[in-house]
């Protein structure tokens, strides 16, 4: 873990240690002051010597004045540092996730995704910042105070020693009980944000069924799982500080108590006393400052290994060493493939799967909701890997092709349909950057959206909102669809994406197909057989398996389910009623 995060300092590296050189420097001159004003009082205050004052006061200024300035400078090195190692690691996380496949998006949840780029970071980030400067600070600290306070009197120093060895124990104490209890708070906040991100996502849902006090509830219960959690930590973490103000009473009562026996029987002048005051001071505010950073770091413990787990997660998913960079054709074969989300041998959602589709032919698939029909279009630009058996895209098994090369040449259209915030323009280069105006202006006629784009104040330069939430259901649609079309790929898969679409645009899509991309393999998933009647093959799928397969006037008569559907809907019956 340490060594993961080491390799995000990177050129953090000199900011770092230059914060650290200054804080020593800050330390040197505050331990320094003590010592100067014991020579003040025993040499110049007690003899009434002005020039010894004047001249041990000008010392105390200027090592007031340097310890203030290496001080600014160590906090402004540390910002630095500890601001850059943060952005390193949401890069790295972001990163790594962008190679993610579905199921490790699935295994790890978007809340808790979120968690560990926000949360998390921020955590390690004050941490950071701590370690550089205050757990350098406290030790130099602790160290150069305990060493002027055993040069001013040894054996009223041994006071100190028994203080750190108690509030070592009770540290160790603390932070041994309380890493647990964040370990556990930190998942609960995942699960939190999991609630506020499937409730914002899905407001109009909410709405729609009028369930906002159950999401309330449901949200609460999250932030009372994270309040009690936090709690349970805070009642152990509160032992800290009365531990801590005990130790400093009872420093201070045991100096002023034995040190003025000391001064009584001149082992000890008053102006080490005053001292020695000084350093209980820094000795028990750098232990303090110790425990509380100790505190910090244990929490921070629990962030480090959730964001280490996202850096160094491997995806189940990669693209081959050395992987094909031509996709030949967009002909498609599924060789006894057998497919689950589990991954275990039992419960497959396709199971022995044979099909082979010319390149440039039409594939129509019906099937029931869950029945597998998604599942089975995902396999072909390796969003998933099967189980068992293999799919091949121009005669080659996926699992052989350079995964950009391969999803390059695959474009798909997805149930939902996803826009992104900028104007369609934008939205439209999502699938190729270097797009011309000419060229987006055709996919958008060929994908039936031109006749509305035309239509909006600033055509083509119309901003979208997040998601798309400013055009209609069918409207999104045909972006997308046009947007997947500026790919010019190989294979086109319409994942019921003509679904909030009428008949007539639904027809004028699929002939606009057939004309301009005739080369192009074309898969379309509906539930509305006459979206795919005219595909020169139709399948059928019930429960994860092939049912039935062949052209439409074949399906008619020989298979049931799909003669059902067929006439259900021709006299106007629920489309999904199959």
């Amino acid at each position: 873990m340490i060594k993961t995060l080491m390799n995000y300092i990177k050129e953090y590296k000199s900011a770092s240690l230059k914060s650290m050189i200054y804080v020593s420097i800050e330390v040197i001159m505050e331990v320094y002051i003590p010592y100067l004003m014991a020579d003040l009082v025993d040499l110049g205050i007690s003899n009434g010597d002005m020039n010894i004052i004047f001249k041990i006061g000008l010392y105390m200024i200027f090592c007031a004045l340097i310890s203030l300035i290496a001080g600014a400078l160590s906090g402004k090195y540390a910002a630095v540092a500890a601001s850059g190692f943060a952005k390193n690691l949401r890069e790295a996380e972001y990163e790594n996730i962008q190679n993610f496949a579905f199921s490790d998006i699935d295994y790890f949840s978007t809340g808790s995704l979120i968690t560990r780029m926000t949360t998390d970071v921020m955590n390690i980030q004050n941490a950071y910042m701590n370690i550089i400067r205050t757990m350098v600070r406290s030790p130099l600290m602790l160290c150069f105070a305990l060493f002027m306070a055993f040069r001013i009197n040894a054996k009223l120093s041994i006071i100190f020693v028994f203080a750190i060895v108690f509030l070592g124990i009770v540290l160790f104490l603390v932070s041994t009980r309380v890493h647990p209890k964040f370990k556990k708070m930190f998942k609960k906040i995942d699960n939190l944000n999991s609630s506020v991100q499937e409730n914002i996502s899905g407001i109009r849902v909410v709405k729609s069924f009028v369930r906002e006090e159950h999401e309330k509830e449901k949200f609460t219960q999250a932030s009372d799982d994270v309040y009690n959690l936090q709690k349970a930590a805070e009642k152990i973490l509160i032992f800290n500080n009365p531990s801590m103000q005990f130790t400093v009473y009872c420093c201070i009562l045991a100096i002023s108590w034995f040190g003025a026996h000391l001064v009584v029987s001149n082992s000890m002048t008053t102006g080490e006393l005053l001292s020695m005051f000084t350093y209980v001071n820094n000795i028990l505010m750098s232990l303090m400052m110790l425990s509380m950073n100790i505190v910090m770091i244990t929490m921070s413990i629990s962030s480090c290994e959730r964001v280490c787990e996202v850096i160094n997660f491997k995806s189940t998913l990669t693209s081959p060493d050395n992987g094909l960079k031509e996709v030949k054709d967009g002909s498609i074969d599924f060789d006894h493939v057998y497919f689950n989300y589990g991954q275990v041998d039992e419960g497959y959602v396709l199971e022995d799967i044979n099909l082979h589709v010319d390149s440039g032919t039409t594939l129509g698939i019906l099937g029931a909701t869950g029945s597998g029909k998604t599942s089975f279009v995902q396999l072909i630009p390796r969003l998933y890997d099967t189980i068992k058996g293999s799919v091949k895209v121009g005669g080659i098994d996926v699992r052989n092709y350079d995964l950009k090369v391969l999803r390059d040449n695959v474009a798909m259209v997805l149930q939902k349909n996803v826009l992104f915030t900028g104007s369609i323009n934008e939205n439209m280069r999502w699938a190729n950057e270097n797009a011309t105006e000419e060229e987006i202006q055709e996919m958008c006629n060929l994908a039936q959206a031109s006749e509305f784009i035309d239509k909006m104040p600033h055509q083509y330069n119309t901003h979208i909102e997040q998601g798309g939430s400013n055009v209609s259901g069918g409207q999104r649609q045909r972006l997308c669809i046009a947007r997947a079309l500026l790919k010019k790929p190989k294979i086109l898969i319409l994942d019921d994406s003509t679904s909030a679409v009428d008949t007539k645009t639904d027809a004028l899509i699929r002939n606009a197909f057939m004309e301009k991309i005739p080369d192009t393999t074309r898969i379309i998933i509906s539930q509305r057989v006459s979206s795919i009647q005219d595909a020169d093959q139709i399948i059928v799928i019930d429960d994860g398996k092939i049912i039935a397969k062949g052209c439409h006037e074949q399906l008619l008569n020989t298979c049931e389910a799909y003669r059902d559907t067929y006439l259900a809907q021709q006299k106007g019956g629920d489309f999904d009623e199959q």
